[in-house]
């Protein structure tokens, strides 16, 4: 029975007319059988739907170590008789993103590595991961750097707040036309050195911008202190961003004064303070952008699963599950098929629209990442900040 989403490993496939099968049928292998092939294959090989993730050194075994939800967490590979290649086959759905590590045993040694024969790899505040990219899946254009784009300035910005009690650092973006006798929405966006490094955002605010998907904005990026207490309801971090942050906005750039033209954005816990900014201050913003969101919850028993960490922020969503408010005007919400959180972000969609707040979701073959968050960063986006493009079209 395939896993959730479509997902299967393929290692039953025997009869799969693979280019693995080709070279399975030669065995055992010489040493130049397996470089013959290699030079010839691109690793991960993608053919329709199968992918085929290769392995070349000695070892007592290897495994796919990955975060797709629905698959075993450890897929293993295959040694191919008479030399030291291995090899297994997962069936991945048109249009998948999948990253994983390689998990190789010797002499009872375990090392978690990149795999060496895929040159793709995706980048996080945690380390790199290899990459397969699926058939049919493309980065998307906007997402690449565009010499056709003028290029928006980052501005660094420290504000004092009593709320924190600390200094708090601001990236600031202005877009390329930036003009003082202009007035600009603003967008919040948590974790902003995170969407700058590794979601790509200055330049996918620069196209989008450029082909008038969305309009001009200035976005303030936060740099958060104890993220995963200040992201978990925090009162002092919703104060922040709620009065501090706005007003020290206010004071240096002409913003639309109007809370429709204000968004707060995040992903995974920065989803969760987003939300329960807006739900400590109700018509204070006009809209949210959630990616991913730590909606973690219980309806029975107080067994969450997510550890302490997680405890405020159970309690939090248990509150605003069982006494849904009417926050701001459009959310716009976004999750990956292949994360564990894919139930919760679907279960609360319902609860948002039944507030009469305007929701539109939108799911990705994709993980808990940040190039997953980037690729949906149009819809969410061009949805609440439309620009001419958008008005005409739409």
């Amino acid at each position: 029975m395939p896993a959730p989403g479509g997902l299967s490993p393929a290692r039953r496939r025997r009869g799969a007319k693979l280019a693995i099968t080709g070279l399975r049928g030669r065995e055992p292998l010489t040493a130049e059988d397996i470089a013959g092939f290699l030079a010839e294959h691109a690793s991960p090989i993608v053919e329709g739907e199968h992918c085929t993730f290769l392995y070349r050194g000695d070892a007592d075994a290897v495994s796919i170590r990955h975060g797709i939800y629905g698959l075993p967490p450890s897929v293993p590979l295959r040694r191919l008789r008479g030399g030291d290649l291995w090899y297994a086959v997962i069936d991945l759905p048109s249009g998948s993103r999948m990253q994983y590590k390689l998990e190789v045993r010797r002499q009872g040694t375990t090392e978690l590595v990149d795999d060496p024969l895929n040159p793709r790899h995706s980048y996080s505040p945690l380390g790199s991961s290899s990459v397969c990219l699926a058939d049919g899946y493309q980065t998307p254009s906007w997402a690449i750097a565009d010499p056709e784009a003028r290029t928006g300035e980052l501005v660094e910005l420290t504000v004092p707040s009593r709320a924190l009690r600390r200094d708090s650092r601001l990236t600031v973006y202005l877009p390329a036309r930036f003009r003082r006798a202009a007035r600009y929405p603003l967008l919040v966006v948590h974790d902003g050195a995170d969407y700058l490094h590794y979601a790509s955002l200055q330049t996918v605010l620069d196209n989008l911008i450029h082909r008038l998907d969305m309009a001009e904005v200035i976005a303030a990026l936060t740099h958060p202190g104890e993220r995963l207490r200040e992201y978990a309801n925090d009162a002092a971090h919703s104060r922040f961003i709620n009065t501090e942050l706005p007003a020290a906005m206010e004071d240096r750039f002409p913003l639309i004064g109007q809370p429709a033209a204000r968004c707060l954005m995040g992903s995974s816990f920065g989803a969760v303070a987003a939300l329960a900014a807006a739900y400590r201050a109700p018509g204070r913003h006009g809209a949210l952008l959630l990616q991913s969101g730590s909606f973690a919850f219980t309806d029975i028993g107080s067994d969450h699963g997510g550890g302490p960490a997680f405890d405020p922020v159970v309690r939090f969503v248990n509150a605003f599950r069982e006494r849904p408010r009417h926050v701001v005007s459009r959310v716009f919400m976004s999750c990956g098929v292949y994360e564990p959180l894919i139930y919760r972000n679907r279960s609360m969609v319902p609860v948002l629209q039944s507030t009469g707040m305007e929701v539109r979701y939108v799911e990705s073959r994709d993980g808990h990442n940040w190039e997953s968050w980037r690729d949906r960063l149009r819809d969410g986006l061009s949805w609440i900040f439309p620009g001419a493009q958008k008005l005409v079209y739409e």
